[in-house]
């Protein structure tokens, strides 16, 4: 008690010290005699700026200088620096610095530093979803979702690599790709302890259980991966995609056509390692390595 008086008396010693000067007629006054002159003028009660030490008697001059405060922004941030044009402010955002939650779900026990952010994840105990997608309707609990939802129909890709400007609609789509430039492979193969990123991982393991989820409809022959299913298919549509720009010649898988342009380009990229010859293609070094395990001399 004894505090808040003194606190009390503090405040109104410093408004009666405190000069305060008419916006019409420039005369000054203490408080309490600036509120009386004020009365003469007009009978209308003044307002007054404790901030500024300044007093209006007309609103309009009361709101602009209202309006400048707040261009000013007055209160500042001791942590990092950043300002703002009310107090209010300034102190929720000091919880970022401070850790303070002082709002917590009676549901779970999470604890949030703003009301607005306890009351976005109280949706998920209610289930409710206020933010509807405008295209199909689809409904979300947040605000942020119903946002990133939207890209699927605007076709908006605003994350770009840096490495090689490739262009993805969710961050964490760029993250993942990021780990190809960073040669980064977080996860390993309990079985084999090889390394891979997530997805290739899930490929990976289909190996060691013998999974092959992907079924030919014609032949009832199964593959581990789904590209594999594909290049299969053109056996059966008898499809040739890939065309050698220097002969014309097409064929139906990738590799294919990479073997067969080194008859143009002569690449030999396989090797003897006894006897230095050179293949163009991995079959005919096998059928060369045979001769010397027979025993037998090559000519060169």
């Amino acid at each position: 008690m004894i505090s808040i008086h003194l606190n009390k008396q503090r405040r109104f010693s410093q408004t009666e010290i405190t000069q305060f000067a008419d916006d019409t007629c420039g005369k000054q006054f203490n408080y309490k005699a600036f509120q009386r002159h004020m009365r003469s003028h007009s009978g209308r009660k003044s307002s007054s700026c404790l901030v500024w030490n300044k007093c209006f008697r007309l609103k309009k001059n009361e709101d602009a200088h209202r309006k400048d405060q707040t261009k000013l922004k007055l209160f500042s941030c001791d942590h990092c620096g950043k300002r703002f044009s009310q107090r209010t402010n300034r102190n929720k955002h000091l919880r970022i610095h401070t850790g303070e939650k002082p709002f917590s779900c009676d549901d779970c026990g999470k604890r949030f530093n703003r009301k607005t952010n306890l009351n976005a994840h109280l949706r998920i105990h209610t289930g409710e979803k206020t933010f509807a997608c405008d295209a199909c309707e689809q409904r979300f609990s947040q605000k942020s979702s119903l946002n990133t939802h939207m890209i699927i129909h605007t076709g908006e890709k605003p994350f770009v690599c840096d490495e090689c400007e490739q262009r993805f609609s969710r961050k964490t789509s760029l993250n993942r790709h990021m780990r190809i430039h960073a040669g980064e492979k977080p996860f390993g193969c309990d079985v084999c302890e090889l390394r891979f990123s997530r997805k290739t991982l899930n490929r990976h393991m289909r190996i060691h259980a013998g999974q092959k989820p992907f079924d030919c409809g014609v032949c009832g022959q199964s593959f581990s991966r789904k590209p594999h299913l594909n290049n299969h298919m053109r056996v059966h549509t008898g499809e040739k995609p890939f065309r050698c720009d220097v002969c014309g010649q097409r064929f139906s898988q990738k590799t294919s056509l990479n073997t067969h342009m080194r008859i143009h380009t002569g690449q030999k990229p396989f090797h003897c390692d006894v006897c230095g010859l050179r293949f163009s293609q991995k079959p005919n070094l096998n059928r060369h390595r045979k001769i010397h395990a027979r025993g037998e001399t090559v000519s060169p």
